[in-house]
């Protein structure tokens, strides 16, 4: 696994940097409402596995006809980069998706995310057992505070019970961010950004109905009206947000994003998706964290600035994308 510090900062343009900024938001903003739409139509007999894959499928119908747009018949690039794509999609999509939303069946959605964005923290611990990399001294006090906020986030200094599954649920998700980072930052040798995005959504999406058959993923959904705190809706709703919106949008707009702005940068932006979750969560579920959680919860995305800080440069000698 390639470092997550992979950037292209020299070569990038005012305009490559205004454009991915843009696109990085937009991704973080739609990836933060997956957790609160799906809390709801787990609540309402959904098994996560059946939405993880409803929305896996609709966003890769979405994306399937710009992606072959933007291949142009180039074929053999999907061929070259088979390996990354099916990486992609079992790992940074179905990994992580999975683990998220079985993890909010076990506590709240903004707690897990947090969680789930220990993964920089994690990230660096791998360079340096796996290659060396020793992290500096601002990356160490970094990781420190980020372990500080997750004992608050998780409310452990109070002794309140707290849910072991839905704990390594989310650090299982965590992992799968860390891998999206990493893949996403890589030209991959002429892949276009849609065509990652779409290939990784097919392999994810095959990958579960696989799963769904043999019967290994349980696979369960209900056409009962979804409910939220903001009223009743049909199940067609939700299901569509999920793919169009919180799959196939976010997919292809962070793939662009990370690959103008690099993993580094694009990591600082995607830190929005916890303020995006949490405002959905309160609006959709009325859940709010207590004021605990909310100080450990700054503690978290500031030890991951820190982390971020404290890593090892590396300049890239191709342009930007």
């Amino acid at each position: 696994m390639s470092a997550v510090t992979h950037d292209v900062t020299p070569g990038i343009t005012t305009r490559d940097a205004t454009g991915g900024l843009l696109f990085a938001l937009l991704s973080a903003v739609s990836f933060g409402l997956s957790g609160p739409l799906a809390r709801g139509l787990t609540d309402a007999g959904w098994s996560p596995g059946a939405a993880v894959g409803a929305r896996i499928l609709l966003g890769a119908l979405v994306l399937v006809v710009p992606a072959c747009l933007q291949l142009r018949g180039r074929w053999q690039v999907l061929r070259r980069n088979l390996a990354m794509i099916v990486a992609y999609g079992a790992i940074a999509v179905v990994v992580t998706q999975l683990c998220f939303f079985y993890a909010i069946q076990y506590m709240q959605v903004g707690p897990a995310l947090l969680v789930e964005y220990t993964a920089p923290v994690l990230v660096v611990g791998w360079m340096w057992l796996r290659h060396g990399q020793r992290p500096g001294a601002l990356t160490v006090v970094g990781a420190v505070v980020c372990a500080a906020g997750l004992v608050l986030v998780l409310d452990l200094v109070s002794g309140v019970q707290v849910s072991v599954p839905g704990i390594l649920w989310a650090l299982g998700a965590a992992v799968g961010v860390a891998t999206y980072f990493v893949l996403s930052a890589h030209e991959a040798q002429g892949l276009p950004p849609l065509a990652l995005a779409a290939g990784g959504l097919v392999v994810g999406g095959l990958l579960l109905a696989g799963l769904g058959l043999v019967g290994v993923l349980p696979m369960t959904w209900s056409t009962a009206p979804v409910e939220y705190a903001v009223g009743s809706t049909p199940w067609w709703l939700p299901v569509l947000g999920l793919g169009v919106v919180t799959a196939g949008l976010a997919y292809a707009s962070g793939i662009e994003g990370i690959r103008r702005l690099g993993s580094r940068l694009a990591s600082f932006v995607s830190l929005t998706e916890v303020l995006a979750a949490v405002l959905g969560a309160w609006l959709l579920l009325a859940e709010l964290p207590g004021g605990v959680q909310v100080v450990g919860g700054v503690l978290i995305l500031a030890g991951v600035v820190l982390v971020r800080l404290g890593e090892p440069r590396q300049v890239s000698e191709r342009p930007a994308a």
